[in-house]
């Protein structure tokens, strides 16, 4: 199992809307960037993912899991991008901000903090504990 990242705009797609998704879950989509659309590519069926709001809050909020893997992009008219779907998990009783994220130095080499603008990327193991401890899961 791999874990990653997918950050969302919360007043595009939320936590709360994905919960609402229910177990069919909801396509990750609209994915424009080719290195995000790379790691969408890479994703595998049960694959963990945090879900980071961002702009406003900018806070992990949850988790959610890859319940479809890669496929074309409805989105798309280019037929360049793909998706993957996700189901909701769980939702932090306490988000994660930034701010703390930066905080730990043992997170310091996470994409989240050196490329900001990277919509989906892969976290670590390690720090994939690290933020769960950190959101008392």
């Amino acid at each position: 199992m791999r874990y990653w990242l997918l950050k969302s705009e919360p007043d595009v797609w939320s936590i709360d809307q994905q919960k609402k998704s229910g177990t069919k879950g909801a396509p990750w989509d609209g994915v424009r960037n080719y290195q995000a659309a790379k790691n969408l590519r890479n994703m595998k069926k049960g694959d963990l993912c945090f879900f980071y709001h961002s702009n406003i809050g900018k806070e992990i909020v949850g988790i959610v899991k890859v319940i479809k893997e890669s496929y074309l992009d409805k989105t798309d008219k280019s037929g360049r991008f793909v998706a993957v779907t996700v189901q909701f998990k769980c939702k932090f009783s306490k988000p994660i901000s930034l701010e703390n994220i930066k905080k730990a130095r043992e997170l310091s080499h996470l994409s989240l903090i050196k490329q900001s603008r990277l919509s989906v990327m892969p976290i670590d193991s390690k720090s994939w504990k690290i933020i769960n401890k950190m959101g008392k899961i």
